[in-house]
Protein backbone atom coordinates (compact mmCIF):
# COMPACT_ATOMS: atom_id res chain seq x y z
CA UNK A 1 0.00 0.00 0.00
CA UNK A 2 1.56 3.80 -0.92
CA UNK A 3 0.60 6.40 1.30
CA UNK A 4 1.83 10.11 0.98
CA UNK A 5 2.34 11.37 4.69
CA UNK A 6 2.52 15.07 5.39
CA UNK A 7 2.85 16.82 8.82
CA UNK A 8 2.74 20.77 9.63
CA UNK A 9 2.01 20.78 12.65
CA UNK A 10 5.85 22.76 13.40
CA UNK A 11 7.84 25.33 11.73
CA UNK A 12 9.13 22.00 9.95
CA UNK A 13 7.58 20.34 6.94
CA UNK A 14 7.71 16.91 6.61
CA UNK A 15 6.76 14.42 3.77
CA UNK A 16 6.97 10.57 3.43
CA UNK A 17 6.12 8.60 0.67
CA UNK A 18 5.95 4.62 1.81
CA UNK A 19 5.07 1.49 0.01
CA UNK A 20 3.57 -0.82 3.66
CA UNK A 21 6.55 -0.63 5.67
CA UNK A 22 9.00 0.29 3.00
CA UNK A 23 10.47 4.13 2.99
CA UNK A 24 10.42 5.36 -0.74
CA UNK A 25 11.60 9.11 -0.17
CA UNK A 26 11.10 11.74 2.98
CA UNK A 27 11.65 15.40 2.89
CA UNK A 28 12.13 17.46 6.25
CA UNK A 29 13.01 20.91 5.43
CA UNK A 30 12.14 24.35 7.24
CA UNK A 31 10.03 26.30 4.99
CA UNK A 32 11.96 30.05 4.35
CA UNK A 33 8.83 31.27 2.64
CA UNK A 34 4.90 30.90 3.47
CA UNK A 35 4.37 27.10 4.03
CA UNK A 36 0.89 27.80 1.57
CA UNK A 37 3.25 28.88 -1.10
CA UNK A 38 5.86 25.89 -0.95
CA UNK A 39 4.17 22.91 0.24
CA UNK A 40 3.03 21.82 -3.04
CA UNK A 41 6.26 21.98 -4.71
CA UNK A 42 7.91 19.99 -1.94
CA UNK A 43 5.33 17.11 -2.16
CA UNK A 44 6.15 16.84 -5.88
CA UNK A 45 9.41 17.31 -5.22
CA UNK A 46 8.85 13.77 -2.65
CA UNK A 47 6.86 11.96 -4.99
CA UNK A 48 9.29 12.68 -7.65
CA UNK A 49 12.23 10.98 -5.70
CA UNK A 50 9.43 7.79 -5.02
CA UNK A 51 9.25 7.28 -8.31
CA UNK A 52 6.22 7.35 -8.41
CA UNK A 53 2.69 9.82 -9.18
CA UNK A 54 -0.28 11.31 -6.75
CA UNK A 55 -2.60 9.29 -8.59
CA UNK A 56 -0.77 5.83 -7.13
CA UNK A 57 -1.00 6.73 -3.90
CA UNK A 58 -3.25 4.41 -2.42
CA UNK A 59 -3.96 6.44 1.27
CA UNK A 60 -3.04 9.47 2.58
CA UNK A 61 -1.86 9.91 6.62
CA UNK A 62 -2.15 13.40 7.83
CA UNK A 63 -0.50 15.25 11.04
CA UNK A 64 -2.94 16.60 13.60
CA UNK A 65 -0.68 18.00 16.02
CA UNK A 66 -1.65 19.96 18.61
CA UNK A 67 0.58 22.66 17.17
CA UNK A 68 0.56 25.37 14.76
CA UNK A 69 -2.94 26.70 13.74
CA UNK A 70 -1.82 28.33 10.59
CA UNK A 71 0.41 25.42 9.59
CA UNK A 72 -2.06 23.04 10.40
CA UNK A 73 -4.76 24.07 8.19
CA UNK A 74 -2.71 24.59 5.00
CA UNK A 75 -1.49 21.04 5.54
CA UNK A 76 -5.06 19.54 5.53
CA UNK A 77 -6.54 21.78 3.42
CA UNK A 78 -3.61 20.70 1.11
CA UNK A 79 -4.14 16.82 1.48
CA UNK A 80 -7.62 17.25 1.36
CA UNK A 81 -7.21 18.51 -2.39
CA UNK A 82 -5.50 15.68 -2.77
CA UNK A 83 -8.33 13.18 -1.33
CA UNK A 84 -11.02 14.57 -3.33
CA UNK A 85 -8.73 14.66 -6.99
CA UNK A 86 -7.69 10.71 -6.38
CA UNK A 87 -10.41 9.94 -3.85
CA UNK A 88 -8.42 7.97 -1.93
CA UNK A 89 -8.95 6.88 1.85
CA UNK A 90 -7.16 8.92 4.59
CA UNK A 91 -6.29 8.50 8.31
CA UNK A 92 -5.29 11.30 11.03
CA UNK A 93 -2.37 10.86 13.12
CA UNK A 94 -1.36 13.26 15.89
CA UNK A 95 1.72 14.52 16.03
CA UNK A 96 2.57 13.52 19.43
CA UNK A 97 2.49 9.97 18.36
CA UNK A 98 4.67 10.15 15.93
CA UNK A 99 6.95 12.10 18.22
CA UNK A 100 7.08 9.17 20.85
CA UNK A 101 7.63 6.60 17.35
CA UNK A 102 11.06 8.00 17.08
CA UNK A 103 12.13 6.25 19.99
CA UNK A 104 13.49 2.82 19.51
CA UNK A 105 14.29 1.00 22.83
CA UNK A 106 15.68 -2.16 22.98
CA UNK A 107 13.10 -2.92 26.01
CA UNK A 108 9.56 -1.65 26.72
CA UNK A 109 10.28 2.36 27.32
CA UNK A 110 8.09 4.75 29.22
CA UNK A 111 8.05 7.74 26.97
CA UNK A 112 6.65 11.60 28.35
CA UNK A 113 6.38 13.61 24.47
CA UNK A 114 5.84 17.61 25.72
CA UNK A 115 5.85 20.64 23.34
CA UNK A 116 5.79 24.40 23.80
CA UNK A 117 2.17 25.21 23.96
CA UNK A 118 3.25 29.00 25.24
CA UNK A 119 1.55 30.75 27.95
CA UNK A 120 3.79 28.05 30.19
CA UNK A 121 1.43 25.49 29.74
CA UNK A 122 3.02 21.89 27.39
CA UNK A 123 1.52 19.68 24.80
CA UNK A 124 1.92 16.46 26.44
CA UNK A 125 1.37 12.53 26.21
CA UNK A 126 2.54 9.61 27.72
CA UNK A 127 3.29 6.24 26.06
CA UNK A 128 4.71 2.69 26.93
CA UNK A 129 6.75 1.70 23.53
CA UNK A 130 8.01 -1.56 22.89
CA UNK A 131 9.85 -3.44 20.13
CA UNK A 132 6.46 -4.24 19.19
CA UNK A 133 4.31 -1.15 18.99
CA UNK A 134 3.57 2.46 21.00
CA UNK A 135 0.68 2.51 23.37
CA UNK A 136 -0.63 5.61 24.70
CA UNK A 137 -1.29 5.93 28.13
CA UNK A 138 -2.79 9.30 28.83
CA UNK A 139 -4.82 11.87 27.23
CA UNK A 140 -3.52 14.30 25.23
CA UNK A 141 -2.78 16.85 27.79
CA UNK A 142 -2.69 20.71 27.91
CA UNK A 143 -1.27 21.09 31.29
CA UNK A 144 1.72 22.90 33.11
CA UNK A 145 5.37 21.07 33.55
CA UNK A 146 4.26 20.23 37.12
CA UNK A 147 0.94 18.67 36.08
CA UNK A 148 2.45 16.94 33.63
CA UNK A 149 5.48 15.02 36.28
CA UNK A 150 2.49 14.07 38.74
CA UNK A 151 1.84 10.67 37.55
CA UNK A 152 5.21 9.53 36.46
CA UNK A 153 6.78 7.21 38.02
CA UNK A 154 10.19 5.09 37.27
CA UNK A 155 12.86 5.66 34.51
CA UNK A 156 10.75 8.08 32.43
CA UNK A 157 12.64 8.95 28.15
CA UNK A 158 11.53 12.57 27.55
CA UNK A 159 11.68 13.79 24.39
CA UNK A 160 10.43 17.21 22.56
CA UNK A 161 11.06 20.87 22.69
CA UNK A 162 9.62 21.34 25.98
CA UNK A 163 12.74 19.63 26.65
CA UNK A 164 14.82 23.66 26.39
CA UNK A 165 11.87 25.14 28.41
CA UNK A 166 12.04 22.39 31.44
CA UNK A 167 14.74 20.11 31.50
CA UNK A 168 16.20 21.63 34.77
CA UNK A 169 13.15 22.36 36.34
CA UNK A 170 11.92 18.43 35.64
CA UNK A 171 15.82 17.71 37.27
CA UNK A 172 14.84 19.80 40.56
CA UNK A 173 11.00 17.91 40.77
CA UNK A 174 12.61 14.27 40.55
CA UNK A 175 14.69 15.29 43.26
CA UNK A 176 12.44 17.21 45.40
CA UNK A 177 9.64 13.75 45.18
CA UNK A 178 12.50 11.60 46.31
CA UNK A 179 13.44 10.49 42.61
CA UNK A 180 10.17 8.79 42.67
CA UNK A 181 10.77 9.06 38.80
CA UNK A 182 14.09 9.41 36.49
CA UNK A 183 14.46 11.43 33.85
CA UNK A 184 16.16 10.46 30.67
CA UNK A 185 16.45 13.64 28.00
CA UNK A 186 16.34 12.76 24.17
CA UNK A 187 18.57 14.59 21.90
CA UNK A 188 17.29 17.16 19.54
CA UNK A 189 16.97 15.07 16.46
CA UNK A 190 14.42 12.79 17.62
CA UNK A 191 12.04 16.07 18.90
CA UNK A 192 10.14 16.23 15.51
CA UNK A 193 7.29 14.77 14.42
CA UNK A 194 8.74 12.70 11.23
CA UNK A 195 6.26 11.97 8.62
CA UNK A 196 7.81 8.29 8.25
CA UNK A 197 6.72 7.60 11.20
CA UNK A 198 2.84 9.31 10.68
CA UNK A 199 3.14 6.92 7.87
CA UNK A 200 4.08 3.71 10.09
CA UNK A 201 0.89 4.29 12.56
CA UNK A 202 -1.42 5.13 9.73
CA UNK A 203 -0.42 2.20 7.81
CA UNK A 204 -1.66 -0.05 10.87
CA UNK A 205 -4.57 1.89 10.82
CA UNK A 206 -5.55 0.97 7.40
CA UNK A 207 -4.56 -2.57 7.74
CA UNK A 208 -7.33 -2.44 10.48
CA UNK A 209 -9.25 -1.02 8.25
CA UNK A 210 -9.60 2.09 10.12
CA UNK A 211 -10.30 5.53 8.06
CA UNK A 212 -11.68 9.24 8.64
CA UNK A 213 -13.87 11.02 7.13
CA UNK A 214 -12.81 13.80 5.06
CA UNK A 215 -15.95 16.13 6.00
CA UNK A 216 -14.85 15.92 9.59
CA UNK A 217 -11.23 15.40 9.61
CA UNK A 218 -9.81 18.28 11.31
CA UNK A 219 -6.47 19.43 13.73
CA UNK A 220 -6.06 18.33 17.06
CA UNK A 221 -6.70 22.00 18.91
CA UNK A 222 -6.40 21.36 22.81
CA UNK A 223 -6.70 25.18 23.51
CA UNK A 224 -10.61 26.38 24.31
CA UNK A 225 -10.84 28.69 22.57
CA UNK A 226 -9.13 27.43 19.32
CA UNK A 227 -11.71 24.37 19.35
CA UNK A 228 -14.88 25.63 20.17
CA UNK A 229 -15.53 24.06 22.72
CA UNK A 230 -19.48 22.48 23.22
CA UNK A 231 -21.18 22.67 26.19
CA UNK A 232 -21.44 20.42 29.02
CA UNK A 233 -23.27 17.00 27.64
CA UNK A 234 -22.52 17.72 24.01
CA UNK A 235 -20.29 15.74 21.87
CA UNK A 236 -16.66 17.12 22.28
CA UNK A 237 -13.91 16.31 19.27
CA UNK A 238 -11.72 13.53 20.42
CA UNK A 239 -8.73 14.27 22.84
CA UNK A 240 -8.22 16.62 25.28
CA UNK A 241 -11.20 18.59 24.01
CA UNK A 242 -9.75 18.62 21.26
CA UNK A 243 -10.13 17.22 17.12
CA UNK A 244 -10.31 14.12 16.46
CA UNK A 245 -7.21 11.73 15.93
CA UNK A 246 -6.90 8.11 16.41
CA UNK A 247 -3.40 6.82 17.16
CA UNK A 248 -2.12 4.21 19.74
CA UNK A 249 -4.62 2.96 22.02
CA UNK A 250 -4.94 4.08 25.76
CA UNK A 251 -3.68 0.76 27.81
Amino acid sequence: MKILAVDTSTKHLSIAVTDGDRLLSSRNVQPRKDLSLTITFDIERALQKAVISLHDIDGFVVGLGPGSFTSLRVGLSMMKAFIMVTEKPVVGVSSLDAIAMNIKPKKSAQICVMNDARRNLLYAAVYDRKETGLTRKSDYLLQPIDEVLVPLTGEVIFVGDGILLYKNRIIEKSKEWGERFTPVFESDRHWLPYAKELARLGYQRFLRGETDKIETLGPLYLYPEDCQVKKKGEDAPHGHKGARAEGPKEG
